[in-house]
């Protein structure tokens, strides 16, 4: 247990009947490791009280006074208070509709005694410690204490799906609170889904709590999240659907998990079993907020008209630069953090001149222009006032268009000189096979050109996105989700 010697509270003295206790009286703006939360539901357990921490450090003590709805937690550095107060006072926490809300306690540290409501307290902090560490539970601790049975697979709605949301990106999500051991993403109702399993129910509840109602991207992708009636997830394949992260021997299969209807209906119980929560949804939370910068390597090549399957594609590229010892790897800047996630999830493992692009989050927050008077050879360039820009409007309908790579080429600005052969000469120009060619009927400033295969496509969209035309027009090149 954890029993400190500066200040002594007594949970006894402030039962339910306690006509003494007032509240923690005390200026907001003067740090401490102990912080004040009001407004908790009736219900609530240790374990959820807990969760409200977890993501800024180790809880070192907790204080529950469930007769005033209210309880105090103590955390292990007076920096991870702080940052726990600094996020919750501009994503304010809600479980069961019930907004929480959290201020420094006046007290600097808890000694907490020895009655049962206080034993109980300290058996969950052991719990979240056993499961955080690994490690085993002392003799008489249940390490689901205060848990009441929860499942450790989550149902996940993405509501409001306004950018594209992958099996990756959900797990870069979730790993923030524990090991994901499988996913299921699948789309019911017209709604984006998924079932992703944790190894416990604590995690799971910490998870559910941390980012129910949360955006993943500013004002759109609100995560929905409630527990599942199953209790392990059954992978058939490890694709872009579903994932088995304990079984990396699975075959790929055609990209479509298979679970049958009885887990299903196990799963998702009645239809509108997640209510919408008027609190939740108004911030993106900061865990998911991805760097500006990718770092892209390919063993083949890495030049500068690289950043044309970025910016022709999925966003508005800033700077790019090209390392001096490793030619094949190169930093892009992106000129948001959701641009940077999306051409990362549609970009990596993509083929290119035969071998595959690896695009990850850089931890380099933007590229550095050269110093004055420094020649750095023409690595690095800086394109923030291109006037190629598409993406420069919040909410763009360029957004809209935003496809994963395939075959299949969109063109556009097309001038009115330019008719079906110059194009396919143009793109057969490299080298390339064009299999179909056609102009929109309504809109002759546009056409689908199907390129042989993805790679060619890729290939194709590098070269020729921003191609100058002629009569001041030049070519806009972005993959397609149609055939020809």
């Amino acid at each position: 247990m954890y029993m400190q010697t500066v200040l002594c509270i007594s949970s006894t003295a402030y039962g339910n009947d306690s006509k003494k206790f007032k509240g923690d009286i005390r200026s907001p703006g003067i740090p401490s490791r102990v912080i004040h939360m009001r407004k908790l539901p009736d219900d609530i357990n240790e374990a959820e009280v807990i969760s409200l921490g977890l993501s800024f450090g180790k809880v070192t003590n907790l204080l529950m006074l469930k007769g005033k709805n209210q309880a105090f937690v103590e955390m292990n550095t007076e920096d991870a208070a702080q940052a726990m107060v600094s996020y919750y006072a501009s994503v304010t926490p809600v479980i069961r509709n019930h907004p929480i809300f959290l201020q420094y306690s006046n007290h600097q540290e808890l000694k907490t005694d020895n009655s049962p409501n206080q034993v109980r307290a300290q058996a969950a902090l052991q719990a979240v410690n056993v499961l955080q560490t690994g490690g085993m539970p002392m003799a008489g601790v249940d390490a689901s204490a205060g848990m009441s049975g929860a499942s450790p697979v989550l149902r996940v709605i993405v509501e409001n799906l306004f950018y594209p949301v992958t099996l990756d990106v959900l797990h870069q999500i979730f790993s923030k609170f524990g090991a994901v051991l499988k996913i299921i993403t699948f789309t019911k109702n017209n709604q984006f889904q998924a079932l992703l399993q944790y190894s416990d129910g604590l995690t799971a509840q910490h998870t559910k709590l941390s980012l129910d109602g949360q955006n993943i991207y500013n004002a759109c992708c609100t995560l929905r999240i409630n527990f599942s009636k199953l209790t392990s997830l059954n992978v058939k394949y490890n694709n872009d659907k579903s994932r088995d992260y304990t079984r990396p021997d699975l075959p790929t299969g055609d990209s479509h998990p298979s679970i049958d209807h009885q887990a299903m209906a196990a799963a998702f119980g009645p239809p509108g079993i997640i209510s919408a929560n008027p609190y939740a949804g108004a911030h993106a939370f900061p865990p998911l907020a991805p760097p500006l910068t990718l770092d892209m390597v390919s063993n083949s090549c890495c030049s500068l008209p690289i950043l044309n399957l970025c910016e022709g594609v999925y966003g508005d590229v800033m700077r790019v630069k090209i390392l001096f010892n490793k030619k094949e790897n190169a930093l892009i800047q992106m000129s948001d953090g959701t641009q940077a996630q999306l051409a990362m999830s549609h970009l990596n493992g993509q083929r290119l001149h035969g071998t595959a692009l690896r695009v990850t989050l850089s931890k380099h927050t933007n590229v550095q222009l050269p110093r004055e008077g420094l020649e750095d050879q023409g690595l690095t360039k800086d394109y923030s006032n291109s006037p190629l820009h598409r993406f420069k409007k919040p909410g763009s309908k360029n957004y809209s268009n935003i496809f994963p790579p395939s075959a299949t080429l969109h063109l556009s600005n097309i001038p009115p000189s330019v008719v079906e052969d110059d194009l396919k000469m143009l793109f057969a120009s490299s080298g390339a096979m064009v299999k179909a060619f056609k102009f929109f009927q309504k809109d002759r400033k546009m056409a689908l050109v199907q390129m042989d295969s993805v790679e060619e496509a890729i290939e194709s969209l590098i070269k020729f996105h921003n191609h100058d035309l002629g009569e001041n027009h030049h070519l806009r090149v972005s993959f397609s989700k149609s055939t020809i």
